[in-house]
């Protein structure tokens, strides 16, 4: 048995975090029923045609959903909503700000009849204060957030290569969600979860903020290297190829100057005596390393690394990514059915095939529109009715 089967979730969702959000719900077996606009449905089904004509975000975070197309806009499709809410356990949106308190589809107007429902809010600034009602995405909330202050090299900030606001927004969804399910079962009672994405990404940044306390200088722009930690980065090796290794205290500082460089009286050079001094002297430590680097392979440098007990990581691509040896040793992928056939998943972290994470397919848009609708007890004719009216 899944953790949350029987668990119905109905959600108003589109771009990144509250798909992301749902999706988790669903891996652990929860029937997520996406309501999408007829015709165009959730906009991340266009970013991009790069899985066989389907958008590689919509594949990533719709999988184990039911696709519903209503026009909640028209009275009877919104009468279809509230049947869908009368047995659900949560409901989910991130539509833009003020969208369902138009439609009376806000939290204070769902508890009062559905006393038992989850309402999960997520948007950019959260329900209240003088940003509730502007527009958010990811890269403006890693702007917002000041992410793009610490990251990139110095004058050149860069955005994260993945929707770290969106993602960061999805998982306090769903850890939320969960929370409130426990909560219910204790006093038979929903509540509202208001999710921010600012106050989500703010969190994952307490680090360079609690750094930059009172006044003091923000950890500096690093580019792939840490900002305060050293070293802590990428170092060409003398074939030309990178390797990523980190060192977290003196006695690895130790170690890599007896057995990696090889240069043992380093380890009492006041410069690099302590982290601090280190993270102060980087460029001259940089060249150093650089230098004891410049006449062995990258292959030689982990072996090195590796024999002192220092973390290291190969520079992977995508391709590299696909083809990992240890995910493929732990039979990290498993396949997923998509309109455009059949592409391979990783299964959730946590979750193995012996836990039998749901893995259902990516739904087309409206696929399960007419299933839905007779289920709740919508005839041909009453279906018909709808269809006429551009409601599905």
């Amino acid at each position: 048995m899944r953790p949350l089967q029987g668990i119905k979730v109905v959600t108003f969702e589109h771009a990144i975090a509250a798909p992301f959000c749902t999706r988790q719900l669903a891996d652990l077996g929860a029937r997520v029923i996406k309501i999408e606009r007829p015709g165009t449905g959730d906009f991340a089904r266009n970013y991009d045609e790069r899985v066989s004509g389907l958008a590689s975000h919509f594949v990533w975070t719709n999988r184990s959903k039911e696709s519903v197309t209503l026009d909640v806009k028209h009275p009877e499709a919104l009468d279809v909503v509230h049947k869908l809410l009368s047995d659900a356990d949560v409901f989910v949106q991130n539509l833009a700000p003020g969208a369902t308190q138009r439609l009376g589809l806000d939290y204070d107007t769902l508890k009062v009849r559905y006393p038992r429902l989850i309402v999960c809010d997520i948007s950019g600034y959260g329900s209240d204060g003088p940003m509730r009602d502007k527009k958010a995405y990811d890269l403006l909330i890693q702007s917002e957030s000041g992410f793009l202050s610490i990251t990139g090299s110095e004058g050149e900030p860069a955005k994260a290569g993945c929707s770290i606001a969106d993602i960061a927004a999805g998982m306090y969804g769903y850890t939320n969600i969960l929370a409130a399910l426990i909560e219910r079962g204790q006093t038979g009672r929903g509540k509202r979860i208001d999710i921010s994405m600012l106050e989500s990404m703010v969190e994952w940044m307490s680090y360079p903020l609690y750094y930059a306390i009172d006044g003091q200088t923000p950890p500096p722009q690093a580019g792939a290297s840490h900002a305060t930690i050293f070293p802590y980065g990428p170092f060409q090796a003398g074939d030309g190829k990178t390797v990523m290794l980190g060192l977290q205290n003196e006695r690895e500082w130790k170690k890599f100057c007896e057995i990696v460089i090889r240069q043992p009286a380093l380890q009492d050079d006041e410069r690099f005596c302590a982290n601090s001094r280190r993270t102060q002297h980087r460029e001259a430590l940089t060249h150093i390393i650089v230098e004891a680097f410049a006449s062995l392979t990258a292959a030689q440098v982990i072996e090195r690394l590796e024999e002192a007990g220092i973390a290291n990581a190969r520079m992977n691509d995508m391709h590299d990514v696909w083809k990992h040896d240890q995910l493929e040793a732990r039979h990290r992928w498993t396949r997923v059915e998509t309109p455009a056939g059949v592409i391979p998943a990783l299964f959730p972290p946590g979750l193995g095939s012996a836990d039998e994470p749901r893995m259902d397919a990516v739904p087309a848009l409206g696929q399960h529109t007419v299933a839905v609708l007779r289920e709740l007890g919508l005839d041909d004719n009453a279906i018909g009715r709808l269809r006429a009216a551009n409601a599905i």
